[in-house]
């Protein structure tokens, strides 16, 4: 079961100091995943669906491997791209440069970007702004480019986290092409969207999202019409009600811990799950003693040598350190 825990820092310098702290017990925490269990075969289109703050673009930066899960195994089978609005795109660099880079950093060769380029600068119908810088587009154009890069590129798998919800129409109809295209090829696709219309017009099974949590997974036609009659029973409520609501799940998420992740895997018939040492991405306490250590003797060793004294002569007598140098004139 997949989850993903985030730490709460006030300020940049909390994280630094976090560093520091051998015991993260002050340190408040958030679970945008909560245990997400969930298999999905070759050549299946599955649609992400839920309410803001749900975890839907974690879990597709999780399968990208963008960021790493906080516990759980993840088994993808084949390579993976995501499309994401500007996702990767440096926006210092052109478009084409972009084009070449993204390209580059999947493993292919000049060679073979060459070969590509053109139906990649032709998807992307892009014009002369395929030479200006990538900050100067506008979400869609980032869109346009993002899509056409990562079609190209012939994955296996194909995670679309919001990216047709900003192009217009002929540009849409142009990426279902190329999606269906890759579902007669087999290949498996996560499409993130809060276009209803866009799920049902591609997918074929649906996983519902809701704070954290996995509300319902199956064909599409049955999680979209009980998520519609949530939907509509969210919307009946007053401005008050929807932020108790909101609130109490949030809150949730906010206490949410190891424990109760053992007792949802044994009511759903699993192995409790509980984590052994740190959660994945995080320091152990030996690793931050390590981390540490070697910030001291990087200092140290950054004194002595501004000193101009020998090492051995410190070792001997380390106060020789808080001297002032000493100057010879001629």
């Amino acid at each position: 079961m997949i989850t993903k825990e985030y730490d709460l820092y006030k300020k940049k310098s909390d994280k630094v100091k976090a560093l520091f702290k051998f015991s993260n017990k002050d340190i408040p925490n958030f679970w945008a995943l909560k245990g997400v269990d969930l298999t999905v075969y070759a050549g299946e289109s599955v649609g992400l669906i839920g309410i803001n703050g749900s975890g839907k673009s974690t879990l597709s930066n999780i399968l990208a491997g963008i960021i790493p899960q906080t516990s759980g195994v993840l088994e993808i089978n084949g390579e993976t791209s995501i499309i994401a609005i500007g996702a990767g795109l440096k926006g210092q660099l052109t478009g084409l440069e972009n084009i070449r880079l993204k390209c580059l950093m999947t493993g292919l060769t000049n060679d073979e970007v060459d070969e590509i380029l053109d139906d990649i600068i032709s998807f992307a119908d892009l014009g002369a702004f395929i030479n200006q810088p990538v900050k100067n587009y506008s979400s869609g154009m980032k869109s346009r480019l993002g899509f056409a890069i990562a079609v190209h590129n012939n994955p296996d798998i194909l995670i679309i986290d919001e990216a047709l919800s900003v192009g217009d129409e002929t540009f849409y109809q142009k990426c279902v092409d190329r999606i269906e295209q890759f579902k007669a090829e087999g290949k498996t696709i996560f499409f993130v969207s809060h276009s209803l219309k866009q799920i049902e017009n591609i997918c074929e099974k649906v996983l519902w999202m809701h704070y954290g949590d996995v509300k319902m997974y199956g064909d599409t036609a049955e999680v979209v019409s009980e998520y519609k009659k949530f939907i509509s029973w969210f919307k009946k409520l007053s401005a008050k009600e929807k932020k108790d609501y909101q609130n109490e799940y949030k809150e949730r998420q906010t206490t949410f811990n190891v424990q109760k992740l053992a007792e949802k895997s044994e009511k759903l018939g699993k192995e409790p799950e509980v984590l052994s040492g740190p959660p994945i991405g995080k320091m152990s306490g030996l690793t931050k003693f390590i981390l540490l250590f070697s910030i001291l003797a990087l200092l140290f060793m950054g004194a002595v040598n501004i000193k101009g004294r020998s090492l051995t002569s410190v070792m001997k007598n380390p106060t020789i350190l808080l001297e002032k140098s000493v100057h010879s004139k001629k």
